[in-house]
């Protein structure tokens, strides 16, 4: 039901998502390259690549990249917009995430983005691509965070799985490190970043903005402001939702 789930939420999203200001953001995005650091002999695998904007920013310097999807209109987008950019070192595929059809030790590096989020199981997606990366590979692991206090989560999931029921659930930093040292990784480095999102653009996305948006904004109501890390704030005339996204370098 799940899978169901997401290839509807992702097809909805496919375009718009491509166009998403959040996945552009320069500072995250070129965080994210520089831990995974992809040498021109390397073979680096984006997992969940949705429209293939880790895999551009990858192929710049990897000497190959896969990027493998769920929903087939992500992965059309993602060949379009490799093709338009003229980068000959990308390949893509419909596949799960939690369950990859390559072998074992065929990759140098993985990414996952924006990724655990949508995983009921996202021990799988760990063990996953410590399976098909090689010993001494690496792997880097980017998603939003929840909130510490269990009633500021709640507050955020509930939000969240309104605007987008392919949202399962937000984690704490040491659930994603357990999570890593469970499938047998090293960590070797994590940050936590604030990101901003206009809300009403991340609202209108979600495919649930529009039919839920009475509820969504009582659900707003309830608390002011939000959490420390699900935060809605005026600036100016527009709503701004702030996240924290955690960005981990594990060993393999």
């Amino acid at each position: 039901m799940q899978d169901e789930t997401l290839q509807a939420e992702f097809t909805h999203q496919a375009e718009t998502f491509n166009r998403s200001a959040v996945a552009h953001a320069a500072d995250t995005l070129e965080a994210l390259v520089e831990l995974a650091a992809p040498g021109p002999s390397e073979r680096w695998l984006d997992v969940a690549c949705g429209p293939g904007i880790i895999s551009r920013a990858l192929a710049a310097g990897a000497g190959a990249v896969h990027g493998v999807d769920l929903t087939e209109a992500m992965v059309d987008v993602a060949r379009r917009e490799a093709s338009a950019a003229g980068l000959a070192n990308t390949t893509f595929a419909c596949g799960d995430a939690t369950a990859l059809e390559l072998a074992d030790a065929s990759f140098d590096g993985a990414v996952a983005r924006f990724t655990i989020h949508h995983l009921p199981a996202p021990a799988r997606l760990l063990e996953e691509l410590a399976r098909v990366v090689r010993p001494g590979g690496r792997i880097v692991i980017a998603d939003h965070i929840a909130d510490d206090d269990a009633a500021d989560a709640a507050w955020a999931l509930e939000l969240e799985r309104l605007r987008d029921p392919s949202h399962w659930a937000a984690l704490r930093p040491e659930r994603l490190r357990a999570l890593g040292v469970d499938a047998g990784l090293e960590l070797a480095s994590e940050a936590i970043a604030a990101i901003s999102l206009d809300f009403d653009d991340w609202l209108a996305r979600g495919s649930g903005g529009a039919r839920n948006a009475a509820l969504i904004e009582r659900v707003l109501s309830e608390r002011t402001g939000g959490s420390e890390r699900f935060r809605v704030s005026r600036e100016g005339g527009s709503r701004v939702l702030q996240l924290q996204l955690w960005l981990a370098l594990w060993r393999r």
